[in-house]
């Protein structure tokens, strides 16, 4: 795998994804909003950017054409289907063999074995509401955007994050398949670390069609439990050169 495509490169997360992607030889392509695009101007001799809404079918379609793996960070914004169309236009224009990596939240289900405790579910409710009252956001249809990747038989993986913070890496996150497991039950991983989890995905064959949930390896549930990881082989751990 030598060129991938970061949809949302400017964002947080979509910055340290290309950090990692950089350190690690590939070629990077990147769509965001022109407004954004200066967040990149550190890397502007480094990567190949287009600029416009993420889910502009044509943008979409230019960005991915050639690559062998496409990061794309689910963002609803507004009531416009912002995510459902970012998600739709990568499974309609990506290469066929391409490794298409997501990210999402915790609240996204695959098989619906997924246990939230009731704040969670309280918290959800109000937010979506909320979100959706002031046209901020529309969080359904992040679960929209999701259940069509879940529908494809392309080469998914959807990284399911728990609550992020900042810091240096502690190194790769641990997974597992179902919120509730107590593996899980610290709900905190690094940033920089979910983008490594994100990055190391797209050469991590045993996640193809899977929703991993993600903690950080260094918090006490992971530390504590992880002989209850899942049955598949985890991503070997790949140490970022820098920040």
């Amino acid at each position: 795998m030598k060129k991938i495509c970061i949809i949302g490169i400017s964002g947080k997360l979509g910055r340290y994804m290309l950090q990692h992607a950089l350190d690690r030889g590939y070629e990077v392509v990147g769509v965001c909003r022109e407004k954004s695009a200066k967040k990149l101007t550190a890397f502007k001799d480094r990567i190949t950017l287009y600029t416009g809404k993420t889910n502009d079918r044509e943008v979409i379609k230019q960005a991915v054409a050639g690559c062998d793996g496409v990061l794309t960070v689910l963002v609803p914004w507004g009531v416009q289907q912002y995510s459902a169309g970012t998600a739709q236009a990568v499974l309609d224009y990506a290469p066929p063999h391409a490794r298409l990596i997501f990210s999402c939240g915790w609240h996204i289900t695959l098989d619906g074995q997924d246990t939230y405790s009731r704040s969670f579910r309280m918290f959800l409710a109000f937010a979506t509401w909320l979100a959706r009252l002031l046209r901020f956001a529309d969080i359904d249809d992040q679960v929209e955007a999701c259940r069509r990747i879940f529908a494809s038989d392309r080469r998914w993986t959807v990284v399911r994050g728990s609550d992020l913070q900042e810091g240096p890496s502690q190194g790769l996150p641990v997974w597992s398949r179902h919120i509730g497991d107590p593996i899980l039950q610290s709900n905190l991983t690094r940033r920089i670390d979910f983008a490594l989890f994100m990055v190391a995905a797209l050469e991590d064959d045993t996640l193809i069609h899977e929703a991993p949930a993600i903690v950080g390896c260094q918090t006490p549930s992971a530390l504590a439990h992880a002989p209850e990881m899942p049955s598949k082989p985890l991503i070997h751990p790949i140490q970022p050169t820098s920040n």
